[in-house]
């Protein structure tokens, strides 16, 4: 069985897959090689290959704006007198029953 016309020009736009191509394609993930592998079964890290991400100084005159707000405080759980804090099973339950009623 074939497939139409339509259908296989619509399979060739596709991104190749292994099965589609002979032996030796190999399509990986894009995240290139660090280092090297020894012949013991090491790994050496090759620092020269290693992505390195230069922050700006001075952020305040920078153009791009960060995908989080700077403007946010952050957000802290209030536990005062539980001495488990916010791991206490009664805490859970007690807001279960307040937020979902007894069932």
């Amino acid at each position: 069985m074939q497939p139409t016309a339509p259908l296989l020009r619509r399979l060739r736009r596709l991104a190749l897959t292994t099965k589609q191509v002979n032996g030796g394609y190999y399509k990986g993930t894009g995240s290139g090689s660090m280092g090297r592998h020894t012949k013991h079964g090491g790994y050496i890290i090759d620092y020269k290959k290693v992505r390195t991400y230069v922050v700006p100084t001075d952020l305040k005159d920078f153009k791009l704006t960060p995908f989080v707000t700077k403007t946010m405080e952050p957000l802290k759980g209030h536990f005062e007198g539980d001495p488990k804090g916010g791991l206490s099973g009664e805490r859970y339950l007690d807001k279960w029953k307040r937020e979902n009623g007894m069932d």
